[in-house]
């Protein structure tokens, strides 16, 4: 799952990336899924390691930053999306776009971790 963590990485960093040019390098903001990536690659580096106890820590990091970026996400995605049919006006087409698909980036990576710690915990039952 490390690696996984590092493919979800560049994935939102390519997000932040073409956000931010998208808005014109205007909105700082945009970068969001950048810095969201970074920690996970970095967690995901470090968590390539032969020691199981090492690798569980940061992986459990990872998902937890994981976590707390999709309900970030969406939970903005859909705040947005309110405030902006309130005011009669639309929402934002990039900044909704970025957001949905950073949530859905990090919902798949927490499926894809929380069925990798299963699968673990079961091996080592068996």
């Amino acid at each position: 799952m490390a690696k996984v963590s590092l493919v979800f990485a560049v994935l939102l960093a390519a997000l932040g990336l073409v956000s931010y040019v998208g808005t014109g390098s205007r909105h700082i903001t945009a970068l969001i899924p950048l810095w969201v990536g970074i920690l996970l690659g970095l967690f995901g580096w470090l968590a390539i390691s032969p020691n199981e106890g090492r690798r569980k820590l940061f992986m459990h990091i990872n998902v937890t930053i994981g976590l707390l970026g999709f309900l970030a996400a969406a939970g903005r995605a859909v705040q947005s999306y309110v405030h902006a049919h309130a005011n009669g006006t639309q929402p934002d087409a990039i900044a909704q776009a970025s957001q949905w698909t950073m949530a859905s980036l990090l919902l798949i990576y927490v499926v894809l971790c929380v069925r990798s710690f299963i699968s673990a915990r079961r091996a080592r039952l068996v």
